[in-house]
């Protein structure tokens, strides 16, 4: 064993938990919950002795069997589970020899992220499934992403693991036939695990390496189902974002918006590759919900040749979105959109026209609203959007922004009260 630094045990730890996790589960009888205690112990056993003893030659083999012992003590534990425990030594005895011996330590997420979205699971809990289980966010970050609350997200989550387990859901990726019922939700949980990483701050090292583990999956899946249209788009969509990480932020780690990001700083050879994927969508002639974000993404790249932005094309295309997908984002994205392309008045109406109820700590609404009112010149009512947008905020550089945005609208009320005090003395 070589001496290790913490930094490199973190590392190990962090990048393996995903597909040891996957790896568990699948030959743990579809019993996700016990594949998950098992390598927390596991992970806990590593923390405890690998800085004094070393990292292993093999990590996640060694990650592997203590966990595969775990499962068995637990089974022996549980005498309803008896019956089960010669076969799952049996398995994970040979699991961990693949370990030990083969180079490559096998990646099965995929297969994971297909019985996540088989059929006898719950509809509502497939997407967040994967995210735990596949992509390791906890249940609060997911049921942030879902807007609703953590203890109801935990139950869904819980209630889908004992799916799988009762109905011996088989840990395989299926047959194309049974596809199209499935895929949907796999790019969903992959998009979204996307998101959570692209949106993280640069030194968020675990959130950073959820992003790079959703694009290599997207990669993963275009290989192996290379004439589906929607795997192409959201793979050209994913690129295309993490193409202008680079220009989020200046050199003193301020947040600058798309439209304010200089073209020089963005990734040109992976848009052009994002570019080719949408062409290569497009001419299957099967549009779908992430060729057309990806369409909207490139057509804000384009800038880097027109100088200027095309609202009108992005607006037409957030048109086009919503009567595929009227999801609450979209329809924020074309109020801001038609706001820029049409007028300021014309985008608060289109935000007017949101169903409330779901508005109240939504905090891209409110950015979007401060920013369509302050361009509309009511500048006391901007102030007030970017005060509820700014608290909710999670990200540092995001809310320092939106805090310069809404003193810039404080300076515009004094200076407009300081008018009008002058006309009254007058």
């Amino acid at each position: 064993m070589n001496a290790p630094a913490p930094d490199r045990l973190q590392d190990t730890v962090r990048t393996s938990r995903a597909t040891l996790l996957s790896y568990l589960a699948s030959r743990a009888g579809g019993d996700l919950a016990a594949a998950e205690d098992a390598l927390s112990d596991a992970l806990l056993a590593a923390m405890r002795q690998w800085p004094e003893q070393g990292i292993p030659d093999k990590p996640e083999a060694w990650l592997l069997a203590i966990a595969k012992r775990r499962l068995i003590d637990g089974q022996r534990r549980q005498l309803t589970r008896d019956r089960f425990s010669a076969s799952l030594q049996t398995a994970l005895e040979m699991a961990e020899h693949a370990a030990e011996t083969d180079d490559d330590f096998p990646d099965e997420r995929l297969k994971l992220l297909f019985v996540c979205a088989h059929p006898a699971i719950d509809e509502a809990a497939r997407t967040p499934l994967m995210l735990q289980t596949v992509l390791g966010l906890d249940a609060q970050v997911i049921a942030s992403a879902f807007l609703v609350a953590p203890s109801a997200m935990a139950q869904r989550l819980v209630r889908a693991k004992a799916k799988i387990k009762a109905a011996a859901i088989p840990f395989t990726i299926p047959e194309t036939t049974a596809w199209p019922e499935r895929i949907t939700f796999v790019l969903d949980a992959v998009y979204a695990a996307f998101n959570r990483g692209w949106q993280s701050g640069p030194d968020d090292a675990p959130g950073l390496e959820v992003a790079t583990e959703a694009l290599r999956l997207g990669d993963v899946l275009e290989k192996l189902v290379p004439d589906e249209p929607e795997v192409l788009g959201l793979h050209s969509l994913m690129l295309h974002c993490q193409a202008r990480r680079a220009a989020r932020g200046d050199a003193n780690g301020q947040y600058i918006p798309l439209d304010e990001q200089d073209c020089a700083l963005w990734d040109h050879q992976m848009i052009d590759h994002a570019e080719s994927l949408l062409q290569r969508a497009g001419r299957l002639g099967k549009p779908g919900r992430f060729q057309i974000e990806a369409a909207i993404q490139s057509a804000h790249a384009q800038r880097r040749v027109t100088v200027g932005t095309e609202w009108r094309v992005i607006t037409a295309l957030y048109e086009l979105l919503m009567a595929l997908s009227p999801a609450l984002g979209a329809r924020i994205g074309h109020a801001i959109a038609t706001g820029r392309a049409v007028g300021p008045e014309q985008g608060l109406k289109c935000l007017d026209d949101l169903p409330q109820e779901r508005l109240h700590d939504h905090q891209p609404y409110w950015a979007a609203r401060a920013r369509l009112l302050a361009d509309a010149g009511y500048h006391a009512a901007a102030r007030a959007a970017y005060s509820k947008a700014i608290g909710l905020s999670d990200d540092p550089a995001v809310r320092e922004y939106l805090l310069r945005q809404s003193r810039r609208e404080e300076a515009s009320v004094i200076l407009i009260d300081q008018g009008r005090s002058e006309q009254d003395a007058s």
